[in-house]
């Protein structure tokens, strides 16, 4: 990303609201937006190669591997305004297992991109099962959106609620219901 050429589409952006740019809070605002959005989009600039290179484990393990609650931030496609939750992982190993941190990795790559929920659920999904040649995965993912919070409906407490299921959890409503049960709460439990 060209940090010098979004800098001055930024300027261009302040003077086009009515601001100026020159005054002393904005002074550095064009720097300093192209340097967040180089980080809030560096998702673009991974790849699940380089995030899971040599975090696969051969093991016995043929249960179900749950990480729940991993924090998730992203920018929505359409209005580059922020979503934010959390997202909840399970998989059934299939002679492998992925490293834990590597299942957090993988949200962050895929959610520091501009994106739908509905999307990431699926490629985050998507990812853990070619990873690990999985049995079966499910995603959940909890977010809120501050385009439907600050703007348009400007509804505060709504909380959108993906899914994607793959293999023994989609076709399996027995092993969809044991993971959509540990992924509660345990106070909801």
């Amino acid at each position: 990303m060209d940090r010098e050429k979004v800098a001055k589409l930024i300027n261009a952006i302040l003077l086009e609201i009515g601001e100026d740019p020159k005054r002393e809070g904005l002074i550095d605002t064009p720097r300093r937006v192209a340097e967040s959005l180089a980080f809030l989009t560096r998702g673009y600039r991974q790849n699940a190669a380089g995030i899971i290179s040599g975090a696969i484990f051969k093991s016995e393990a043929n249960n179900m591997i749950i990480a729940r609650d991993i924090e998730v931030y992203s920018l929505c496609e359409h209005h580059m305004l922020p979503f934010l939750g959390k997202c909840h992982i399970g998989y059934i190993a299939n002679k492998h297992v992925l490293g834990v941190s590597k299942l957090a990795r993988i949200v962050d790559m895929y959610s520091r991109r501009l994106q739908i929920q509905e999307r990431l659920t699926a490629q985050i999904a998507r990812e853990v099962m070619d990873a690990v040649d999985a049995e079966g995965v499910g995603v959940v993912m909890e977010c809120r959106h501050l385009c439907m919070m600050m703007r348009g409906v400007e509804k505060q407490n709504s909380v959108m609620t993906t899914s994607s299921v793959l293999g023994s959890f989609h076709d399996d409503s027995a092993t969809r219901i044991e993971f959509l049960n540990l992924i509660r709460p345990a106070t909801s439990r």
